[in-house]
């Protein structure tokens, strides 16, 4: 028996139906700022009593690379250049949030003053420069975690990490 052709309408219907029952994850992208002294970017937000890396929660239909520049010009009023994926960071659930994907990218280093006067204040209290040892002072255990397995990583590759540890595979 011949099967039914399925119309562009009975199409869309099913993947809505898919869409609703699918799990959606939450996604972020931040980035990992330099200075020439090898200190890392942490940003001490309004909103959490952790500091964390710059970047931000992925908007719908955005590309992760375009989530952590953007989120970067917006709080923090420093244009950056997105270099390469570091590492991809399943994070299970905390503190009341789901479980969601961390795409860390390299920014490369800044060479040059942050001005305090661009930070948008509903979001970033005030930034630092943190040597990636000291880090884990400041920042949540899985970015901690995260920092440390990242230290030693080497451009062109890209670190698969479960909750800031590294599993043995690659993304």
């Amino acid at each position: 028996m011949a099967r039914r052709e399925e119309t562009e309408a009975e199409r869309l219907r099913r993947i809505a139906i898919l869409n609703a029952r699918l799990p959606k994850k939450r996604n972020i992208a931040q980035g990992l700022l330099r200075n020439p002294a090898g200190e890392v970017l942490l940003c001490e937000l309004s909103y959490k009593q952790e500091w964390d890396l710059p970047g931000g929660v992925v908007d719908p239909g955005e590309p992760p690379a375009v989530t952590v520049a953007r989120e970067i010009d917006e709080e923090l009023g420093l244009h950056v250049a997105v270099g390469g994926l570091v590492a991809v960071n399943w994070l299970p659930p905390w503190r009341g949030w789901d479980d969601a994907h961390l795409f860390l990218f390299d920014l490369g280093v800044l060479d040059g003053e942050l001005d305090p006067a661009r930070f948008l204040p509903r979001e970033i209290a005030d930034a630092h420069w943190v040597r990636p040892e000291a880090a884990a002072e400041h920042v949540a255990p899985y970015t901690a975690r995260m920092l440390e397995a990242v230290a030693g990583w080497t451009p062109g590759t890209t670190l698969y990490l479960e909750d800031g540890e590294p599993t043995g595979g690659a993304a």
